[in-house]
C-alpha cells in the first residue's frame, strides 16, 4: 500500500488558524481549540505558529504536536453524519492550524516533508481525539466518532522554521516512508486485532515516544489500549 499524492503535487493554504487558551468546559479546564483564521505572514517556530497556544501542554503542543493540518475535505462528510452544526460552516471547528482541500489522512504518509509557505515540516503523528471536541461540538460521542472514521487531521514538527500565510502552497518534498499513509497508521491504531509482524514493522518507523511506548506495550501485553479517559474525560 502507498499514498497516491505525487511528489510535484502542490495545494493551496486556504486558512491559517490560531486560538488563545481560555477556560474551556469543566471545572479546572482550559483549551486553545476554538481556531480563527488570521490574515497576514505567521511566522512558525518549532513550536507552531507564534501566535497560536495550547491549553494543555501536558497533552497538546511540543515539538511534536507543532502544527495541527485538517482536511477542509472531510467538513462535507461531517454535515452528512451530524447535520448543518454552526461550527462546519468554516474552518476551525476541529482546532486545526492549517485548511486546505485535497490533501487526507489517505495521500499523506508519516515522515512527509512539506513545505509550508517558507517553513519546512514533517507529519509526525495523526491526531488522537479527546473528549473536548465532544464538548466543542455538543455531541457526546463525537471524540469517538473521529477516531472511529479516521477523519482525524495530523500533527507536523517543524524542521525548518518560516512564515505561513493563507494563499501560500503547501508541497511534498520528501517521502521516506510511502508504504506507510496515516490512514493505514490509524486504521493499525484502533484495529481489533493484534498483528506482531505489522507491529515489528511499524516499530521501525522514527515513531514520536509516546506511540513507540505505545505499539511496545502493544506487543508485550498482545492487547490494544482502553481509550475511554481520552475520549470521555472519565478514567475507566
Amino acid at each position: 500500500m502507498t499514498s497516491p499524492l505525487l511528489t510535484a503535487a502542490t495545494f493551496v493554504i486556504e486558512d491559517v488558524l490560531v486560538g488563545k487558551a481560555v477556560p474551556f468546559t469543566r471545572a479546572g479546564s482550559v483549551s486553545a481549540i476554538a481556531k480563527a483564521s488570521v490574515q497576514g505572514p505567521q511566522r512558525v517556530t518549532t513550536l507552531g505558529l507564534a501566535s497560536d497556544e495550547q491549553g494543555d501542554l501536558r497533552v497538546h503542543g511540543g515539538p511534536d504536536k507543532a502544527i495541527h493540518h485538517y482536511p477542509r475535505d472531510h467538513y462535507a462528510p461531517w454535515r452528512e453524519d451530524v447535520g448543518l452544526h454552526p461550527l462546519l460552516a468554516r474552518a476551525g471547528a476541529f482546532g486545526e492550524n492549517i485548511s486546505t482541500t485535497g490533501m487526507t489522512e489517505a495521500d499523506v504518509c508519516l515522515g512527509d516533508r512539506f513545505r509550508l509557505g517558507s517553513a519546512l515540516v514533517e507529519v509526525s503523528q495523526s491526531r488522537q481525539p479527546c473528549w473536548k471536541l465532544s464538548d466543542r461540538f455538543g455531541i457526546p460521542d463525537m471524540a469517538r466518532r473521529v477516531q472511529d472514521t479516521g477523519r482525524t487531521g495530523w500533527y507536523y514538527r517543524v524542521i525548518e522554521p518560516g512564515q505561513v500565510q493563507q494563499g501560500d502552497t503547501i508541497m511534498l518534498e520528501a517521502r521516506p516512508y510511502a508504504a506507510w499513509p496515516l490512514s493505514r497508521f490509524i486504521d493499525l491504531l484502533y484495529q481489533r486485532a493484534i498483528d506482531v509482524g505489522v507491529l515489528h514493522d511499524l516499530l521501525a518507523l522514527p515513531l514520536v515516544p509516546s506511540w513507540r511506548t505505545l505499539f511496545e506495550r502493544r506487543l508485550e501485553r498482545g492487547a490494544l489500549e482502553n481509550w475511554q479517559k481520552r475520549l470521555t474525560g472519565i478514567a475507566p
